[in-house]
């Protein structure tokens, strides 16, 4: 998904369905969570524009504002709420859309100066804009906010930003009795998330309870904010254009040890803190006690231009790409027109060094495996898959142990029932584990297991499978069409040397024996073979086919090592396409294809012949393999 900011904002243009499923869920928790007084009325500062965030798409983004305090210095006089009531717009009017999809906010803390109230006033009447829009958010307090730890009693800004605040939010789940320590539950990517958002000294009472908070919710991934946690490790205050090392900048303060040991480090489901208070930005990770990552940032930008201008760090999640991309701008001038904008204003609307613009990769499902089991598709049985025309489907689950050798006594059946069942052969003086059974195989596969090659050309070695020499796919054409799947998977310790143009899926016969000849043919090739190719692990399919002299080829993309792909190569009686993970690629010829050629003689499952010779063997994994002589569409292949 890629990010990108409008210049002027405008309102949100689409409409999605609010989920409904938090509602209540503050008020079943509040009764062991602690009490709040009554709401206040939010009846002023009305905003343009509706909040309404698309809470099951897999592309949301968490909006962070961190110290705004030099905004609000009542007792010096000095207000200027122009800048956050910005931002708070750019959140209302970048709820459900694509580029942003803004589920939450959170503020780190120091909302003021001085934690007078006349600043709490203020601050009051600035956050009426997100509180009449139901815009879901958190506060805390930071040291200027207040002093001592949770204990402290009432205050400004317990008065003002108190757990009353929030008792009609629906993603308000709680507070701790001092109400200084406040939980919130918002949905995206079509689950719940725990956000914690803590004082900023939190007594032994205050952590006792946000320990009980994740207890309760055990399921939820876990977000905490705070005022302080880490701090930067480098730079002079002063604006950061330098980090150093952008993504190992940031230590744990000493109150930071006492959250890490108090509530982060046994508690798996953190993932992420954030905090501001420090300047420079940074960033860190560190290990849990469960030997997981846990991201801890620092952004604050009181330091800046307009004491930050009440910018805001977005964390765009993506949990299709498994990535959290990160970035910072101020909507006070990204409002403004970029002609009108001052020197600093240009500088200041979008930063871009490695501290505020970045990516963090999270593999969400095996991160969160710990306390959300990924669920395992069941494995479905051939009847399933065998749909009309299948003339061959291998797969490996009824065969021998994970790790065990595939031996020559035994054969891969044809599951479609036409008779084209695979047995071993060997190049001689290849290992006898040089084909083993394995449980692994792509997620979305139907049998679960695949076949381990250990084969290469440089020397040549390995084994592979052959249908027998009056199996009825060796005379087939393939006149009206045909679809061709498998799934396969490259090791890590694929080399190009070695490895390059590895075959997947060939049919013996040489092109020339076929009287196949003009561009691009090679006379002493297969007359069609699927295989991964010699320098970025490209899937090439070429064939022969049966109105032409010489081959059309389909050409993919690089597969990446250590990963499960599913392969497609579909025709529909004139022309071929190839699909991986059943997205079309570029390079598909327009060239009219019509079958594929045929001397009579066997398919080989990993094996390559070139000149009459076996001259390569595949090295990696091969999954379920279908064939079906016509084509398919998408959601009839394999992977559906």
């Amino acid at each position: 998904m890629g990010w990108s900011m409008p210049e002027k904002l405008g309102p949100n243009r689409r409409s999605f369905l609010r989920n409904a499923g938090l509602a209540g869920v503050g008020a079943t928790a509040l009764s062991t969570l602690g009490a709040v007084a009554p709401a206040e009325a939010n009846e002023d500062a009305r905003p343009s524009g509706r909040w309404n965030p698309d809470t099951e798409s897999k592309q949301f983004t968490l909006a962070v504002m961190p110290d705004t305090q030099y905004l609000y210095w009542g007792s010096q006089n000095s207000i200027n709420p122009e800048p956050q009531e910005a931002s708070f717009r750019y959140v209302i009017a970048n709820s459900g859309t694509p580029n942003n999809n803004i589920v939450f906010m959170a503020h780190l803390g120091d909302l003021t100066q001085d934690g007078d109230a006349t600043s709490f006033q203020a601050v009051d009447k600035a956050f009426k804009v997100v509180d009449n829009a139901n815009v879901a958010y958190s506060v805390l307090a930071g040291n200027h906010d207040v002093s001592g730890d949770d204990t402290r009693g009432t205050t400004p800004y317990l008065q003002t930003m108190g757990p009353q605040r929030f008792k009609r939010q629906k993603s308000f789940l709680g507070s701790d009795a001092s109400g200084y320590n406040t939980a919130h539950v918002f949905r995206a990517a079509g689950r719940e998330w725990l956000l914690l958002a803590l004082d900023w000294r939190t007594s032994a009472a205050g952590f006792a309870w946000a320990n009980q908070v994740i207890k309760a919710h055990r399921n939820m991934p876990v977000i905490l904010t705070c005022h302080e946690i880490v701090a930067p490790t480098y730079g002079d205050e002063v604006y950061p254009y330098e980090s150093g090392d952008p993504e190992n900048n940031a230590v744990l303060s000493d109150y930071g040890q006492t959250v890490w040991d108090e509530l982060i480090k046994d508690n798996d489901q953190i993932f992420l803190t954030l905090n501001g208070h420090y300047w420079p930005s940074g960033r860190t990770t560190k290990k849990n006690s469960a030997g997981n990552d846990v991201h801890l940032h620092i952004t604050n930008y009181q330091n800046r231009y307009m004491s930050g201008g009440g910018m805001l760090r977005l964390y765009h999640f993506d949990l299709d790409r498994n990535t959290i991309d990160v970035e910072t701008i101020s909507p006070w001038i990204l409002e403004k027109d970029p002609a009108e904008r001052n020197r600093l204003e240009v500088l200041e609307a979008r930063l871009t060094t490695s501290v505020d613009r970045f990516a963090v990769p999270v593999d969400f499902e095996k991160r969160f495996a710990g306390f959300i089991p990924v669920p395992v598709r069941p494995a479905r049985p051939a009847s399933k898959v065998l749909v009309p025309g299948t003339l061959a489907y291998w797969r490996f689950d009824g065969g021998g142990k994970d790790g065990s050798p595939f031996t020559a006594s035994q054969r891969v059946r044809d599951l479609s029932g036409h008779g084209n069942d695979l047995t071993l052969l060997s190049v001689p003086g290849s290992a006898a584990d040089a084909l083993t059974w394995s449980a692994d195989h792509h997620p979305d596969q139907p049998g679960h297991a695949s076949l381990r090659f250990v084969g290469g050309k440089n020397p040549l070695h390995g084994a592979y499978l052959t249908t027998a020499s009056r199996a009825p796919l060796n005379t087939e054409t393939f006149k009206s069409g045909y679809t061709i799947e498998a799934f396969v998977k490259i090791p890590r310790d694929w080399d190009s040397g070695n490895n390059g143009n590895m075959p997947v899926l060939s049919r013996w016969g040489e092109a020339g024996n076929a009287g196949k000849y003009g561009k691009n043919t090679d006379p002493k090739e297969p007359v069609a073979q699927l295989m991964t190719t010699n320098n970025g692990r490209e899937v090439q399919f070429n064939c022969y086919p049966l109105n032409q002299t010489y081959p059309t080829t389909n050409w993919s993309h690089g597969l990446a090592e250590d990963q499960w792909w599913h392969i497609a190569v579909v025709n529909d009686g004139h022309h071929t396409k190839l699909y991986v993970e059943s997205a079309l690629v570029a390079d598909n010829p327009s060239t009219d294809s019509i079958g594929i050629t045929s001397l009579g003689l066997t398919w080989l499952l990993g094996g390559h012949e070139y000149g009459g010779a076996i001259d390569n063997v595949f090295h990696g994994w091969i999954g379920d393999v279908r064939i079906v002589n016509r084509a398919l569409r998408l959601e009839e292949f394999l992977t559906k």
